[in-house]
């Protein structure tokens, strides 16, 4: 886990490029208390030692069901059904945390890629098991920022500084092609790329990470500015970060700045999480 000094930051954002209906602002002082951050998000290897340990069974394992990005899913496999608003979204059997893409797939070869397919409540569950809890919205962002005030992502405003490629994200055309310049066309290693001022990974694309709050999009402009901890209640948990599928033409989200949300358990094969916890 990386130590976060804390203290006060700028968080949101009134730029343009933003999603207004997702309350990306208004710019705002926050105070924060020190912390400590998981450096990645939770792996599988690590997801299985809790599971080993404990024997949680994921929601997704309980329904028998859970979302698979079309495009990732092997040839000839059943296809699942597809979601009416987002068709590039099949609702596949048996897809959980262990076969990302469903029956037939497997994670032998990921232990070190992010674990997906877990709802809010099952990272929930995870966190309280090692002894840690997840981030709130505002932890989230101070840590994704790296030590940068105001700035798009991690390293800058740059997405690809000197052509390089800095984070896993949709590269080409959405939905029909990822030409996977950057590297991958699902999830990456939970450690790739270049770490952010803060020491931390991937905290913009490869998966979304759950968060500790609710979601509103308006609640926080009038709410607390020291260690803001969301709503009292909602029915949709906080997600940022952005994942492989985000592209600038559908989900401009993979911004430091910006939100999105789920349902406590909703899972799909591009959400994952990582952990804080107090400073002794």
């Amino acid at each position: 886990m990386a130590h976060l000094a804390g203290g006060t930051f700028l968080m949101g954002t009134d730029a343009g490029d933003g999603y207004a209906a997702d309350g990306e602002g208004p710019v705002r002082e926050i105070h924060l208390a020190p912390f400590l951050m998981d450096t990645t998000t939770v792996t599988n290897k690590a997801f299985a030692e809790f599971t080993d340990a404990t024997g949680w069974v994921t929601l997704a394992e309980r329904f028998g069901t859970s979302f698979v990005f079309a495009g990732l899913l092997p040839e000839g496999a059943h296809h699942g059904r597809p979601v009416p608003t987002t068709p590039w979204w099949r609702e596949v059997a048996h897809a959980d945390w262990r076969h990302p893409e469903g029956p037939g797939s497997g994670i032998a070869a990921r232990m070190d890629h992010p674990v997906v397919h877990v709802t809010w409540r099952d990272a929930r569950a995870y966190a309280k098991w090692a002894g840690k809890r997840l981030p709130t919205e505002a932890e989230w962002e101070y840590a994704a920022r790296g030590g940068l005030a105001r700035a798009r992502y991690p390293w800058g405003e740059e997405r690809e500084p000197g052509g390089a490629h800095r984070m896993n994200v949709w590269q080409g055309e959405f939905p029909a092609r990822n030409t996977g310049e950057d590297g991958y066309l699902g999830t990456a290693p939970a450690d790739a790329y270049e770490p952010n001022g803060y020491g931390l990974y991937n905290t913009c694309g490869n998966v979304w990470e759950w968060c500790a709050d609710w979601f509103h999009p308006t609640w926080h402009a009038t709410g607390p500015r020291t260690d803001p901890t969301g709503p009292p209640s909602g029915d949709r948990k906080v997600m940022r970060g952005g994942s492989y599928l985000c592209h600038e033409s559908y989900c401009f989200r993979y911004r430091v700045d910006a939100r999105s949300s789920n349902t406590p358990d909703s899972s799909a094969g591009n959400i994952g999480f990582r952990c804080v916890t107090a400073v002794d």
